[in-house]
């Protein structure tokens, strides 16, 4: 039996993220929380602070 990919809206990878940023629960106890795997967090978290400073930059002329 062939498992399809899950696949996450943005809503929930930034919920996700913003309580890993919060610091109040380790990333093993929000996989567990979520159901998804530790790393899978950490990316999230990783890929969203690498593009946060483009939020600060929308409409700037460059």
């Amino acid at each position: 039996m062939k498992q399809t990919r899950r696949k996450f809206t943005p809503e929930f990878k930034t919920k996700v993220v913003l309580e890993a940023l919060s610091e109040r629960y380790t990333f093993t106890e929000l996989a567990q929380k979520h159901e998804v795997h530790p790393n899978q967090i950490i990316q999230w978290k990783r890929e969203f602070l690498d593009k946060a400073s483009e939020i600060f930059s929308k409409g700037e002329k460059v």
